[in-house]
């Protein structure tokens, strides 16, 4: 059909949801490091507009609520002159330990990541 598959708006997610992160000062895998590991608890899409093969976006992410042990991002998809949004969605994430069980968010975390949001190309 030309247009990009509608699960690879999640896979989008995820990347830009790792860009966050990484530029708001650690990786995510130095993250797991730490001891905690975000699994997606819940994730939604809205396909505003399709994207098409070879086209250039821009994603933007950031997160707008902070649980006791959780947290969800947002996310926006938009075509390359910034003119129309082909899609927006959330991931909601638990924060647990290593044995798969709920922890509060660490302070550092907070810290670490209440910066502003972030576009990727």
């Amino acid at each position: 059909m030309g247009v990009l598959y509608y699960a690879e708006y999640l896979h989008l997610f995820e990347r830009v949801r790792g860009a966050y992160i990484r530029r708001c000062g650690m990786s995510y895998a130095d993250v797991e490091k730490k001891g905690i590991l975000l699994p997606v608890r819940e994730a939604q899409c809205r396909y505003r507009a399709p994207a098409r093969y070879d086209d250039l976006v821009e994603i933007r992410a950031a997160i707008n609520e902070w649980g006791r042990a959780s947290l969800r991002f947002v996310y926006e998809i938009w075509n390359e002159d910034k003119t129309k949004i082909l899609a927006e969605g959330m991931t909601q994430h638990a924060l647990v330990n290593r044995d798969g069980r709920p922890v509060p968010v660490p302070d550092w975390f907070r810290q670490l990541c209440q910066h502003a949001a972030v576009a990727d190309d």
